[in-house]
C-alpha cells in the first residue's frame, strides 16, 4: 500500500501539479550561459597539452561499467547527498579527455573479461575466457598455451624498475588481474582444484600459483581469492567452520607461507606483510612496508552496502595503502584497480548493488587525484565490457535512481521502475502476468529489477565503454580506438614498453643541452693551459 501511495503521489507531481522538479536558478538563460562559458575558458587551457614524462600510471577498471552505469551512478552519488542527482559530477567526469574503447574479443562480439583484460593490460585482443595469452590460443586446450604467451604493462613497468600493485574487490585470481601476470587458457583455472587433471598433468599452471611464479616480486597485492592458495580443506582464519570457504590446492602447497619465505629470505625485503583484514591492514605504516600481500576473503570481497567495516577495507582504504607504498619508488609506480563487484551486481540484476559499487570506485579515483598529481600521474578510467543495463521512462528530473518511471504501462496496466535490464534472474510472470512491482520493495539492496528476458545470470552488453583520462599524454586517448590501444599509450606516456624512442632522442637531446656549457668551459681551460 505504502509503495502504491508513492506511485500515486509522484505521478501527481509529475502531471497533475504542472510544476517543474528543479532549482529555480535554471530557470534563467544567464546560469546555463555562464555554466558553459566557463566550461569553454577551462576547454581552452586544454589547448596547451601536458607531454610530460609519466612516472606514475593508474589504471581504474570498472568491471562491467558501460556509459548507462556510468550516468546511474552519478544520479546515485548526487542523491546520496540529497541532491536531484543529474547535475552532480562524478570524479571521472572530472578528466579532460575522454574516448570510446571497442571491447569485442577475437572470437566474440560481446565480450568477457578475460579477453578484454588481456586488451587493456597486454596490448592485444584476445579470444574470450583466455588472459595473457594471444588468439592463437583456445579457450581450455592446455597445449595451445606454450609459444603463445603475451606480457603486461605490468610487466614493463616492472622491468622498468617501477614499483607495481594490484588492488581489486574481486579475487585477485580473477579475469581482471590476472592478465596482468598470468598466461592461462582458462580464466576459472583459480587453482589446481579448479583445473582437469590432464590439464595439470600437461603442465599448464593454475592461476594462484602464477601469481606468485611469474612476477615474484608484485609489490602490492591486495582483494579476495584467499581459498585459492591454501590446501584443500584446510580451514579459514575468518570463516573456519564453513566448508565453502575451505582450500582448494590440490598440490598442499601454501601460496602464502611461501611468500612469506620468499620474502623474509631477501635481504632487501625484510618489510613485507601479509594481512587478511582491516585491522591489519590500516595498523601498518607504509612508509616501513616494502611488499603487501592482503587477501580479505576466501572469494570475492563483500558488496559495499554489506561491507563489515570493523574487518573488511574499502577500495578506496585499499587504493590508499597501495599508493603510499607504490609512491616510495623514486621511479614511480604502475597500479592496477579494479571495481570488479560493478559486474557482479549487474549479473545478479541487483542494480542497487552494482551502483554502489560504481560510486565506491568514484571515491577511490578522487582519492588517488588527491595523493598524486597530473604534472607526473597519468591516470586512466574505463571498463572491459557494458551490461544489458538501462534506465528511461520519462522520469522527472529528481526521481530516485531505484525509483517507479511516472506512468503505467499502456499494455498491462501496470508500474515499472526506471531501472531495467534486457534479461536476467528479474523475469517474473505471476498468474500469466508481469509482476506488479508496486507491490515490492523495489529499492531494497537485494531487489532484482524486472528483465524482458528469463536468464539466471544476466549477460553483458556489447556497446562501446568510455575511457576516461588526465595526467601526461592523456589527449592521446580520444575518438574511437580499439580497447588493445590503451596500455600503448599508457606505456608511451611514461617510457616502459616498446615505446621509449621517443624518450631516448628527447632526454637525449636535453642531456647534450645542458651539457654543452661544461664541455665548453672545459675545453677553454684546455686551451689556456697549452
Amino acid at each position: 500500500m505504502k509503495v502504491t501511495i508513492l506511485l500515486i503521489c509522484s505521478c501527481l507531481a509529475w502531471g497533475g501539479l504542472g510544476k517543474p522538479q528543479f532549482p529555480d536558478q535554471e530557470k534563467d538563460p544567464l546560469f546555463w550561459n555562464t555554466w558553459a562559458q566557463r566550461t569553454l575558458k577551462n576547454a581552452i587551457t586544454l589547448q596547451k597539452l601536458n607531454q610530460n614524462t609519466a612516472k606514475n600510471l593508474i589504471l581504474f577498471l570498472g568491471d562491467g561499467m558501460g556509459i548507462p552505469t556510468v550516468t546511474a551512478a552519478r544520479i546515485l552519488k548526487g542523491q546520496l547527498s540529497r541532491q536531484s542527482g543529474e547535475e552532480t559530477q562524478l570524479e571521472m567526469d572530472k578528466f579532460p579527455f575522454v574516448a570510446l574503447s571497442k571491447t569485442y574479443n577475437t572470437n566474440a562480439q560481446v565480450a568477457d573479461s578475460a579477453g578484454t583484460a588481456t586488451a587493456y593490460l597486454c596490448g592485444v585482443k584476445a579470444n574470450e575466457g583466455t588472459v595473457g595469452v594471444s588468439a592463437a590460443a583456445v579457450r581450455s586446450q592446455c597445449n595451445t598455451t606454450q609459444g603463445n604467451e603475451v606480457t603486461s604493462i605490468l610487466r614493463w613497468a616492472k622491468e622498468a624498475g617501477k614499483s607495481v600493485g594490484i588492488v581489486t574487490t574481486t579475487r585477485v585470481n580473477h579475469a581482471t588481474p590476472s592478465a596482468a601476470y598470468a598466461h592461462c587458457v582458462d580464466r576459472d583455472w583459480y587453482s589446481d582444484g579448479e583445473m582437469p587433471a590432464e590439464a595439470v598433468q600437461a603442465g599448464c599452471k593454475d592461476i594462484a600459483r602464477q601469481l606468485f611464479e611469474n612476477i615474484p616480486d608484485i609489490d602490492v597485492i591486495m582483494g579476495g581469492g584467499r581459498k585459492y592458495m591454501f590446501p584443500k580443506n584446510q580451514s579459514d582464519v575468518e570463516y573456519p567452520g564453513e566448508k565453502k570457504h575451505f582450500g582448494t590446492r590440490i598440490d598442499r602447497r601454501n601460496l602464502v607461507e611461501e611468500w612469506n619465505n620468499r620474502m623474509k629470505n631477501k635481504v632487501s625485503c625484510s618489510n613485507a606483510h601479509y594481512v587478511w583484514n582491516k585491522k591489519e591492514l590500516l595498523s601498518l605504516n607504509p612508509n616501513s612496508v616494502d611488499y603487501l600481500l592482503g587477501l580479505f576473503e576466501p572469494g570475492d570481497l563483500p558488496y559495499d552496502l554489506e561491507r563489515n567495516n570493523e574487518t573488511d577495507p574499502s577500495l578506496t582504504e585499499m587504493v590508499e595503502v597501495a599508493i603510499k607504498i607504490l609512491k616510495k619508488n623514486p621511479s614511480g609506480f604502475y597500479l592496477l584497480v579494479e571495481g570488479g563487484r560493478i559486474d557482479h551486481g549487474h549479473h545478479e540484476g541487483k542494480a542497487k548493488q552494482a551502483l554502489h559499487e560504481a560510486v565506491e570506485m568514484d571515491r577511490a579515483i578522487g582519492h588517488a587525484g588527491l595523493m598524486t598529481s597530473i604534472y607526473d600521474t597519468m591516470t586512466v578510467v574505463t571498463a572491459d565490457h557494458s551490461h544489458m543495463f538501462n534506465f528511461g521512462g520519462y522520469t522527472p528530473r529528481g526521481n530516485t535512481i531505484f525509483g517507479l518511471a511516472p506512468m503505467l504501462s499502456d499494455v498491462d496496466q501496470k508500474p515499472f521502475t526506471a531501472i531495467l535490464y534486457g534479461n536476467g534472474p528479474g523475469f517474473k510472470v505471476v498468474n500469466g502476468l508481469r509482476e506488479n512491482v508496486s507491490t515490492l520493495d523495489y529499492e531494497e539492496n537485494n531487489y532484482k529489477a524486472q528483465s524482458a528476458v528469463p536468464l539466471s545470470m544476466e549477460t553483458h552488453g556489447g556497446e562501446d565503454v568510455a575511457v576516461f583520462a588526465k595526467g601526461p599524454m592523456a589527449h592521446l586517448l580520444h575518438g574511437v580506438h580499439e580497447q588493445n590501444y590503451i596500455p600503448h599509450v599508457m606505456a608511451y606516456a611514461a617510457c616502459i614498453g616498446q615505446n621509449r624512442d621517443h624518450c631516448m632522442s628527447s632526454s637525449g637531446a636535453s642531456s647534450l643541452s645542458a651539457a654543452l656549457p661544461s664541455l665548453t668551459a672545459l675545453l677553454t681551460l684546455i686551451r689556456l693551459l697549452c
